[in-house]
């Protein structure tokens, strides 16, 4: 529960994202003992990632390929002290290039791609690396306010060696105007934490004539942390 009164980290209550005043808590938090199915796991579910699950424009029973701005999302996941994290389940969850989402709440009004089912999970090597082959997700308009469009996003998951360990955040793209806009990214206090949520463009990791590349290396503590989502058990995923 201290992740909520570090700086780097959005508060639970910030009144221009309309969502955290339904569901910030308005007492103080109460710390619950975690049992033994908390503290534990989730081993089979680590175990059973592989490297064929990190392209999502690549997806079984699929007639061809996704559509959309190939790129290229690598990063190491790292310690504060700098130390790689191995064996950390990530998992990734987005838009599709027209900004729409395969869900079944997900109504704008943009088409689907029947190739992208836009979410995939790898883990991290000995020395924290992960990697996705992915398409460029699209802006999307949602309403929290008027006008309001989210800006061009990816969600990441990360899992530990414990449930309890579960850290989500996501990562934004350089240059996009919507940034200034966006509630959800101005919930992160200062500067220089929201531009650790922002990918780098990485010419090395480009590939020639297929996809471009991005950087986006993962802080789990320290002064120089990734900003993660507030822990309240009773909100859901953001948009």
């Amino acid at each position: 529960m201290a992740r909520s009164r570090d700086p780097n980290f959005p508060p639970y209550f910030y009144e221009a994202y309309r969502s955290t005043v339904r569901r910030s808590p308005r007492q103080p938090l109460i710390a619950v003992p975690h049992t033994l199915s908390e503290i534990t796991g989730p081993g089979p579910v680590v175990s059973s990632a592989d490297g064929e699950d990190n392209d999502l424009t690549q997806n079984l029973g699929a007639e061809g390929e996704a559509i959309g701005e190939r790129i290229i999302v690598t990063g190491r996941v790292l310690d504060d002290d700098g130390n790689p994290v191995p064996n950390t389940l990530v998992e990734i969850w987005q838009a599709n290039a027209a900004g729409r989402y395969r869900h079944r709440i997900d109504q704008h009004h943009a088409p689907l791609d029947p190739n992208f089912l836009g979410f995939g999970h790898c883990r991290t090597d000995e020395q924290g690396n992960y990697q996705f082959t992915t398409v460029k997700p699209g802006a999307y308009p949602w309403e929290n306010h008027a006008n309001a469009w989210r800006p061009a996003h990816i969600h990441f998951s990360l899992f530990g060696s414990s449930w309890v360990s579960r850290l989500v955040t996501q990562m934004y793209f350089p240059g996009d105007p919507l940034h200034e806009l966006d509630p959800i990214f101005n919930a992160v206090p200062t500067d220089a934490a929201r531009d650790r949520l922002i990918g780098k463009y990485a010419h090395d990791v480009t590939k020639s004539g297929w996809a471009l590349g991005y950087r986006f290396d993962i802080i789990l503590r320290g002064p120089e942390g990734t900003p993660f989502e507030p822990p309240v058990p009773s909100r859901t995923a953001k948009r």
